[in-house]
């Protein structure tokens, strides 16, 4: 970029004024669009036609997009039907691609490659946080020291012959910038981008109903008190609407129905846990006083979670909303069971206590006076993956042969989790489609990309 000397820079009468403190970060252009898409993923795509060829590259790369296509479904994570390879580029499309990228790619390419996206990631959603401190500050000149470390793989390789790019470089002045005028929370230049795709007439039509709508709110009442007493008095609805429809069957029938071997017995573990919490052990308790149970329960397809998640999409005071399933048909492409973080043990911080559990239905009923709201599933197990940075879980069998089956409350269920599975080295049969996922690999990433609450559990 070059200078017109007729034209009086700004600062030209700020001789203190630094430019470059007065630029801020630009998540979308800088770190979503720039350094990942335009960088990063590009640089994957020329490895692989460096290395392999350009026809073993393409079958490689076909495999990627088909492992994209692939992935379970989660809210609001977008779904790549014909893979990455889009003609025009979106800032929500790169967002996307970044929640399921690693994943993909990971059995294709060189470990270095790997430990590139992890430290890049890392950085990007670390930045996106509504609250950083100076611990999160250390650790994000550690994540771009690694960043710097690992993508020189790319230039001994010859993909690139120099790192000179303004993207990545600005990603240095992350730090001073957030201590200069705090942290991004999400701010890019998509915000302000946005004023030049729709007409202007179309905001202001937007703006007339804003306005319309502020003057019926307030003439209902609903305007009046705070933030917090609001969440609060939607909290304590949701706890008696958060369920969908509901099926009732007789207790005969439930287990053939669920599929769930031994159910009855897991109920009556499940009410001697709950009606015996001071039991050291409830499998201990005598025959005769463990509670069983015969009638009738209600089956739901779904519930819904209110939870705190201020550094993603958001209502009022960062209380974010999301519907679990559990249903054997979804949308005429087969079953859809949603897999949960189950809070095991509430003193520990994010993973450490907490279990991954695939749902397999909802259920409630009425038992010695008390409603309980239940959930069964399937246990997973859980280990780091250092590579990658994301926990590894595989499904739990009790005895080594059978699944491990459990009923628990539906308060022990924190927020959805999004599994990915292990791909490995060899190519994904074109036959398995995204609800084939949990039944079809013997193993998964807890992705912690999927959103930046996710982030925050399994960091």
């Amino acid at each position: 970029m070059g200078s017109v000397g007729e034209l009086v820079p700004f600062m030209n009468n700020f001789p203190h004024a630094d430019i470059y403190e007065l630029i801020t970060p630009n998540l979308l252009h800088q770190i979503i669009k720039g350094a990942f898409k335009d960088h990063l993923v590009d640089w994957v795509e020329k490895y692989l036609c460096h290395v392999h060829g350009d026809a073993c590259a393409n079958e490689i790369l076909d495999d990627i997009d088909h492992q994209i296509t692939v992935v379970p479904p989660f809210p609001g994570l977008c779904h790549f039907p014909q893979g990455h390879h889009f003609k025009q580029w979106t800032g929500d499309g790169s967002k996307a691609l970044m929640k399921v990228y690693l994943p993909a790619i990971k059995g294709h390419i060189p470990q270095e490659i790997v430990q590139t996206f992890h430290s890049f990631l890392e950085f990007c959603y670390m930045v996106w946080w509504n609250v950083i401190t100076e611990n999160n500050l250390a650790a994000l000149d550690d994540m771009l020291m690694q960043f710097y470390e690992h993508h020189e793989i790319f230039k001994t390789t010859g993909v690139v012959v120099t790192f000179s790019l303004p993207q990545q470089h600005s990603m240095k002045h992350y730090r001073q910038l957030i201590q200069l005028f705090s942290v991004p929370n999400g701010l890019c230049s998509s915000i302000t981008e946005s004023k030049h795709v729709k007409a202007m007439l179309l905001v202001n039509q937007w703006l007339d109903k804003l306005a319309a709508s502020h003057a019926d709110f307030k003439s209902r009442g609903m305007l009046e008190g705070t933030c917090l007493s609001t969440v609060l008095e939607a909290l304590d609805q949701s706890t008696n609407d958060i369920w969908g429809e509901c099926e009732d069957i007789d207790g005969p029938r439930v287990e053939a129905h669920l599929n769930i071997p031994h159910l009855s017995e897991l109920v009556q573990l499940f009410l001697c846990e709950q009606l015996f919490p001071d039991a050291p052990d409830p499998t201990n308790i005598p025959h005769l006083e463990c509670p069983g149970y015969t009638g009738k329960i209600s089956i739901y397809n779904s519930v819904s979670s209110t939870l705190y998640a201020p550094s993603d999409l958001s209502g009022i005071g960062g209380m974010c909303h999301e519907y679990i399933h559990a249903t054997p048909a979804w949308r005429q492409e087969g079953p859809h069971y949603d897999c949960v973080f189950i809070i095991t043990d509430p003193e520990l911080d994010s993973m450490c206590g907490m279990d991954v559990a695939h749902t397999l239905c909802f259920f409630s009923f009425k038992a010695h006076g008390k409603q309980f709201s239940c959930a069964g599933f399937n246990h997973v197990g859980d280990a780091p993956d250092e590579t990658t940075g994301m926990w590894m879980v595989c499904p739990s069998f009790a005895h080594s042969q059978f699944p491990n089956y459990a009923v628990i409350h539906i308060d022990s269920i924190f927020c959805m989790a999004h599994l990915i599975p292990i791909y490995g080295q060899e190519f994904v049969s074109s036959q398995i489609k995204a609800h084939h996922c949990y039944d079809a690999f013997h193993g998964f990433y807890v992705n912690k990309f999927a959103d930046h609450h996710a982030f925050k559990i399994a960091y």
